[in-house]
Order: structure tokens, then C-alpha cells, then sequence
């Protein structure tokens, strides 16, 4: 189906958005990765309002994103002269995903070739691979500390995450944790190169989601956010040109490249940084025996460590 584009949004075609995905503000707000207040601004002043330009991006997402049906009620509910057709060149590209067989887990496909890597922006080189689409969450831990006997992280109830962030991203897990799961797996740890691509395309995007700095796509520390880990696929319009979540914000992530002896990078920030620190080609390491309750992971597999397409 060909893909719907809005020439330039204002609030009554919020408004359709939001009732063609049949959401409430509440989950709007937390879909586009606003506050409820600015969602019902829009709505009010409909087309006498016009989002800012990084709020219009994040609309363009969200909008691409749609199901057939939501399209077609989103379609219904506006007027005609402002929408259009996406061209051959603008049509999305939808991620390349599989289920890896041994925990279930949804992995983008990152294709091989050169991309833009490090603050200089230099000219890398990487193989094909599969990453994990989220971070690695508690509820998936848990099938891992289940399988193993591992022991769980000490937030935890004996041996059971609290439901109600079953599906943050698992912290208080050393380097160790983190490869131990992924070992079990049949899984990898990312490289720092293969983490960037993964978060910045081919082209050298500042941010996943392009060139603007955009607290409003991804959890970091702002005033008037909650200080915790969210659902690790709530800032949807914060996706990285592949199509991989929470590359920035929301937690730390280890890597498998070594900056010192006992010692690995991390990157992404968290809810607990200021967004500049979620840049991926930010450097960041830590001795391999830290944990914190803003430290996760996610895993990476390439043909050597047995993935399936």
C-alpha cells in the first residue's frame, strides 16, 4: 500500500492521527514521546497550530507506521490537499527482521558495507549482522535465568521481575551478565562499530532519528521526565534508520569492545543522562564488574554465531 505523507501538519491533523490508531491522549502522548499537555494543545487550536519542526518528524513516523486500516481511516478523516503520495524514493523501507531460535527475539537485519563512524566521521567497513530490534528486556532475562539457574538481578522478586516493568530493559547487570546471557543465547555482544551503524545508518546521522537534537524522542534526563526505565518500544518516532529501538536514552548498553584491560565501552545514556551523551558516536566505557539501574545490554549475531534468516 502506498504510503500517505501530510504536507505539514497542524493539529486537526493530529487529532485524525490519533483516532485512526483509536488511542487515547494519554497513549498518544507517550506513542509520539510528548507530553499529554502539548497533544492536547494541538487538538484545541487544530489547524491554527502547527507542530515544531522535530514534533512534525516524529508525526511522519508515527503516520508511516500505520496499518492498512488505520491508513484508510486516517485517509477519510482529512482533507484531501493535505496529503500526497510518497514517491519511489520516499517510500519506507521496512526493517528486515527474524525471531532468533533460541530466545524468540526480534533481530533487524543491518546490511554490510561502509558507513559514517566516530566524531570524525570516518569511512568503516563492517560485515552483515543481525542486532536485537529492543534491549534486552526482564521478561527476557528471566527465560534466560529460568533456562540457566543464573542468579537474578537484585531488584528483582527471588525470581521474578515486578510486572510492571516486564517490558523495561533489564539493569543491575555487570559485562559479565551480559555475556553470560548472550553465550547462552548463541549471541554476541555488538562491537562499538556495530552498535553505531546499527544507530546511525550509512549517511552518519548526529541521531538515530536524524540531525536534530530531540529530547522528545528518546528517555533522557529532562525535567519532566519520570527518572526510571520505560517500555523499551515506547518512543517508536526515535527509531534508527533501520528501524532498531532505544539507541538512545532509556539505558546504557554494554558492547564487546575492550577500551583497557576489565574495562568496555558502553553507549546509548540513559533516563539518568543528559541527551548529549546519547549520541552514538559518544565514547563511553566502564570496569566490567559495574552494574547500575540505568545499565542494560542487547546482542548482535553474524554468521560465525549462528543466526537465521
Amino acid at each position: 500500500m502506498t504510503i500517505s505523507l501530510v504536507r505539514l501538519w497542524t493539529g486537526a491533523e493530529v487529532k485524525a492521527l490519533r483516532e485512526a490508531r483509536r488511542m487515547s491522549l494519554i497513549d498518544f502522548a507517550g506513542h509520539l514521546g510528548v507530553s499529554v499537555r502539548i497533544v492536547s494543545t494541538w487538538e484545541a487550536d487544530g489547524a491554527a497550530i502547527t507542530p515544531r519542526p522535530a514534533n512534525q518528524e516524529a508525526l511522519d513516523t508515527s503516520l508511516s507506521r500505520l496499518t492498512p486500516a488505520e491508513q484508510t481511516r486516517f485517509i477519510q478523516s482529512v482533507p484531501s490537499d493535505a496529503i500526497g503520495e510518497a514517491s519511489d524514493s520516499e517510500q519506507l523501507v521496512q526493517p528486515d527482521r527474524i525471531r532468533h531460535p533460541v530466545d524468540g527475539r526480534s533481530m533487524t537485519w543491518i546490511p554490510g558495507g561502509v558507513f559514517l563512524s566516530g566524531p570524525l566521521d570516518q569511512q568503516v567497513w563492517l560485515p552483515p549482522f543481525h542486532i536485537d530490534t529492543y534491549p534486552v528486556t526482564n521478561s527476557d532475562f528471566k527465560m534466560f535465568v529460568t533456562a540457566v539457574g543464573y542468579p537474578p538481578p537484585h531488584h528483582w522478586n527471588d525470581d521474578q521481575p515486578p510486572a510492571d516493568i516486564a517490558d523495561h530493559p533489564v539493569v543491575w547487570v555487570t559485562h559479565d551478565d551480559a555475556t553470560a546471557y548472550a553465550r547462552w543465547a548463541n549471541k554476541l555482544l555488538p562491537s562499538a562499530q556495530q552498535w553505531e551503524k546499527a544507530a546511525r545508518g550509512t549517511a552518519g546521522a548526529k541521531w538515530p532519528w536524524g540531525d536534530r537534537a530531540t529530547a522528545a524522542k528518546c528517555n533522557c534526563k529532562v525535567r519532566d521526565r519520570v527518572g526510571a526505565t520505560t517500555p523499551v518500544d515506547r518512543y517508536k518516532s526515535g527509531a534508527s534508520p533501520f528501524g532498531v529501538f532505544d539507541l538512545a536514552g532509556n539505558v546504557w548498553e554494554w558492547l564487546s569492545t575492550s577500551s583497557a584491560p576489565g574495562r568496555y565501552e558502553l553507549k546509548g545514556s540513559s533516563f539518568n543522562s543528559l541527551l548529549e551523551a546519547a549520541a552514538p558516536a559518544a565514547i563511553n566505557d566502564a570496569d566490567h564488574l559495574m552494574s547500575d539501574d540505568d545499565t542494560g545490554f542487547r546482542c548482535v549475531t553474524t554468521e560465525s554465531s549462528g543466526q537465521t534468516r
